[in-house]
């Protein structure tokens, strides 16, 4: 019979790891879920009381609570497994296997930040450089993913997006003008805009009518700014979590870089803090609420000296060079 209990937890734990998959989370954040339920069933099997998943307790929680006190050093970690199985059980009260999530009412475990470790200004322009070279190329489709590459660099570099905002970023959220903007359209709080650098309204538009050229002659239609793609043809709009992190290995495989969207989005909030925004303007661009504190970007930012001014000689560099000069006898 406890079998047969755990046989059907372990089902239901299969089925919301899938949702996880299906949903584009990156194989690194699945396989994180998957080893912080395996915590919880390692609980459930050492347990001396009786399990019935129709009856999981606040008192059960809190058991697991102390359990994970007693076997992991790191706050950090308690509260990630914690936070996990919160999210699991709310899926099983969507599915309507239980009545309510009892690990809601916990006192979650501090929050302790790591420090930052952002990527080195010279990767950065590394990447860039290989960027505008990639986009010269005489193959449309690497070309066209040059371009869209370029993009999904300055909205992170530029404007600090995670990979859950650029994953479905829609073209009516961006707005490209002497000074461009993205939107930002969070579920709980009101819209809000955060500056890119002047550059992007140029790469912007160029990547705007390559793509729009090649949805023509593919008979392609979506609204979102980024693509799912192969090296011959694209897939679909959009582009998940996982695919802009594959993206990123590519990158570092490549290039032998330290790349990461998590670094790369690091190194914009340092170079926000060199251009002396206000705590609060770089909170709300981060997304994060008023209590979050800076100190440790703070404490480390003298050692982190980023500008995005780069971005623009570098792309005008590249033009000029490719630019024929006009010889003086046809003047």
């Amino acid at each position: 019979m406890l079998e047969d209990k755990f046989g059907r937890f372990f089902e239901l734990e299969r089925k919301f790891v899938s949702k996880l998959d299906k949903e584009g989370l990156s194989r690194n954040t699945v396989k994180n879920y998957k080893t912080d339920l395996d915590c919880f069933n390692k609980f459930l099997r050492s347990s001396q009381s009786p399990f019935d998943l129709s009856n999981l307790t606040t008192d059960l929680a809190q058991k697991y609570n102390d359990f994970l006190n007693q076997k992991l050093n790191s706050d950090n970690s308690k509260r990630r497994r914690i936070q996990t199985l919160r999210i699991f059980l709310d899926f099983l009260v969507g599915q309507s296997i239980i009545l309510t999530n009892p690990v809601r009412n916990l006192q979650s475990s501090p929050k302790f930040l790591d420090i930052p470790h952002p990527t080195p200004f010279s990767d950065i322009k590394t990447l860039w450089t290989y960027l505008l070279e990639e986009k010269e190329n005489s193959d449309e489709m690497i070309k066209l993913l040059a371009q869209r590459n370029q993009i999904i660099l300055l909205l992170i570099f530029g404007a600090g997006l995670k990979v859950s905002d650029l994953s479905h970023l829609k073209e009516k959220q961006i707005f490209v003008d002497t000074s461009p903007r993205v939107m930002m359209l969070p579920s709980k709080r009101e819209p809000y805009t955060i500056p890119l650098p002047p550059i992007f309204t140029s790469i912007f538009l160029e990547y705007g009518e390559s793509l729009n050229n090649f949805k023509k002659k593919s008979g392609l239609s979506f609204d979102e700014v980024l693509f799912n793609a192969n090296p011959y043809q694209i897939i679909s709009g959009g582009l998940s979590p996982r695919g802009l992190e594959l993206i990123f290995e590519e990158f570092r495989k490549k290039l032998v870089l330290q790349l990461t969207p998590k670094s790369l989005r690091q190194a914009c909030i340092f170079k926000w803090i060199a251009q002396s925004r206000k705590d609060n303007i770089i909170k709300e661009w981060m997304g994060v609420s008023s209590a979050y504190s800076l100190k440790l970007y703070k404490d480390h930012a003298t050692n982190n000296l980023y500008s995005d001014q780069f971005l623009e000689e570098m792309y005008l560099n590249l033009k000029r060079r490719r630019t024929p000069a006009i010889s003086p006898n046809l003047l």
